[in-house]
């Protein structure tokens, strides 16, 4: 049975289109050329951050978002920023009876913006609150520990099989891959992908998806 659900945040809920856009107006990139970098470091399977580097060596994201801010350009996501499948998928799940959480590498400012979307999740975790990042075995022990200790029955939902798929599964968890964000369509790793108790093109999928495995097992 699946009683606890767990989803990334950049690119399995929340649409990172235009943060990427602000990202390249800041660094005076133009956004094809920021996009194709990033695109070329995701097949190379290099560290997100490289493509800014590429434009800003040396480029440190806590201190660049420091700069952001004092420039009066801060880092943000809002409401328009969610996928359009985002919210109704929560409040589906929830309305299941299942526990639901967010959990993913995201900066300060990140954890109190998606508190207040209230979204309808029982907890959000983030690296910067958890002070460890994916894929780090010690993050997705602190989602187990969330979800309520037992791994088998905690499913994780994200759109990298690198970061998300492969530790989550490592750590005794269910593993959900949607194919959406820019790893989704560039990082393929059928070892990887092929484990996965479900692969999915949208959240709408998923709520039906949970009822039927439960209802098979329940």
């Amino acid at each position: 049975m699946i009683d606890a659900i767990f989803f990334d945040v950049g690119g399995t809920i929340l649409d990172e289109s235009r943060e990427f856009n602000t990202w390249a107006d800041w660094l005076g990139v133009p956004r094809h050329t920021f996009s194709a970098v990033f695109g070329a470091a995701i097949a190379r399977g290099l560290d997100w951050q490289e493509p800014f580097r590429v434009f800003r060596p040396g480029f440190d994201l806590a201190a660049e978002l420091e700069r952001r801010a004092a420039a009066g350009k801060p880092e943000s996501f809002g409401e328009e920023d969610l996928y359009p499948d985002a919210r109704s998928c929560l409040t589906s799940l929830k309305d299941q009876g299942l526990f639901v959480g967010l959990a993913g590498n995201q900066p300060a400012h990140a954890e109190t913006t998606l508190r207040a979307l209230g979204l309808s999740v029982d907890v959000i975790g983030t690296s910067h609150g958890w002070g460890v990042e994916k894929p780090s075995p010690a993050f997705f022990e602190r989602v187990v520990r969330a979800g309520g200790g037992d791994a088998s029955s905690i499913l994780y939902v994200g759109d990298r099989p690198d970061n998300d798929v492969r530790p989550a599964r490592e750590a005794g968890m269910k593993t959900c891959l949607i194919r959406r964000g820019p790893w989704g369509y560039i990082l393929d790793i059928p070892a990887v992908s092929e484990q996965c108790l479900f692969r999915i093109d949208s959240l709408d999928e998923l709520p039906s998806l949970v009822a039927k495995h439960n209802a098979e097992r329940g």
